[in-house]
């Protein structure tokens, strides 16, 4: 028997991937610096794996900006990923959207 099952996002819940970039940083100097070592709040980019069936404008592959403070983290297989609420999403940057800002990925 296997332990692998499948995930279904439920309500209004996304799950993300980080970038690795976004983790611990190296100075020029070869000092490891943490994530947590920041000193100004700062929004993250990370890409949507899979939603839930009330999320309305995000979907898989979109990437979305979020605050670092409203996120859950969660292992699933050996990986480490985001789990988020649609609400607390800052912006979506996708092909199809139509209206933008001007700016670009």
């Amino acid at each position: 028997m296997t332990d692998r099952l499948p995930i279904k996002m439920l309500h209004d819940r996304v799950l993300v991937k980080e970038p690795r970039d976004q983790g611990e940083r190296r100075s020029s100097g070869g000092i490891v610096i943490p994530a947590t070592a920041q000193i100004s709040k700062r929004l993250v980019w990370a890409e949507v794996l899979a939603v839930g069936n009330h999320v309305r404008a995000v979907e898989p592959g979109d990437r979305v900006l979020f605050s670092p403070d409203d996120r859950h983290e969660v292992e699933i297989a050996g990986d480490d990923y985001l789990l988020l609420r649609e609400r607390d999403l800052h912006a979506v940057a996708a092909e199809r959207n139509d209206a933008n800002t001007g700016l670009y990925l």
